[in-house]
Parts: structure tokens; C-alpha cells; sequence
């Protein structure tokens, strides 16, 4: 965990903030994400998204909190890990690059304080979540 600083968190943590303010923020992530790949699509048919995309903003409060070592941030981790693998939801590994895109293309729209030290902050905690779901697939 080390290798994401203090600042990287800051960055991520307030840009996430800046996109919460906005109603379209979420909608637009999963419109995007659903869009890049059939199979995404049929994955959130039944979906109420309103409770999902809570559920999302609250897992990624949580994750800059496990890559600062937090108890919950590394317990949501660790649920939401065990959730997507091959035994439960068997999310594909490969999804999550195009999910990457997708919530990076998103916050890019929606922070209008968007800049590279701030993408490259929503790529390393988000980067790390991505590792630690796949090694647990």
C-alpha cells in the first residue's frame, strides 16, 4: 500500500467529492460502462440503480480508506472481492479495465478540477482495488 501517497488519496478523495455534487456523475458511469461491453449489460438488466450507484459512491470512499490500511475500507474490499469472484457474481477479470475507463471517463466530465495528478490518482486507488479483486478471482 505504500506505493499510493498521501496526496494520491487526498486527490482521489476530493475529486470524488467534486463528482458527487453532480446528479448526471453516476448515470453517466454506468451508461458508459454498460455501452463498452455487451456483457456488462446483461449483467445490470435487473438493476435498481439508484441503490447501486450508492452502493458504488460508498465503495469508493472505501477503498481510498483500504489503501490507507483503514479496518473498513479493507473489510469492503475484501466483501466486495469475494462478492465478484468465480464462486459468487464470477465477474470476468478483463471487465475491470473497462471499468476503469469508464469511472475515469466519467469523474474526468464531472470534476471540473480534473487534471492529470488527479487521474493519475483515481487510476492508483482505484489500480489497487482492481489488483486485489483479480488476485482474489
Amino acid at each position: 500500500m505504500s506505493e499510493i501517497t498521501r496526496s494520491s488519496r487526498a486527490a482521489f478523495r476530493s475529486s470524488l467529492e467534486r463528482c458527487k455534487r453532480s446528479l448526471f456523475f453516476i448515470p453517466d458511469f454506468y451508461r458508459t460502462f454498460i455501452a463498452a461491453e455487451e456483457e456488462v449489460g446483461a449483467m445490470f438488466r435487473n438493476t435498481d440503480f439508484d441503490v447501486q450507484g450508492r452502493m458504488l459512491l460508498r465503495s469508493l470512499e472505501l477503498v481510498a480508506d483500504a489503501t490507507d490500511g483503514q479496518p473498513a475500507g479493507l473489510q469492503e474490499l475484501n466483501q466486495r472481492a469475494m462478492t465478484h469472484n468465480r464462486h459468487h457474481l464470477d465477474i470476468s477479470p478483463r471487465l475491470y479495465e473497462i471499468w476503469l475507463e469508464a469511472i475515469v471517463s466519467s469523474a474526468s466530465v464531472h470534476d471540473l478540477q480534473w487534471n492529470e495528478e488527479v487521474e493519475d490518482a483515481w487510476r492508483s486507488i482505484l489500480g489497487f482495488a482492481i489488483s486485489y479483486m483479480v488476485r482474489r478471482h
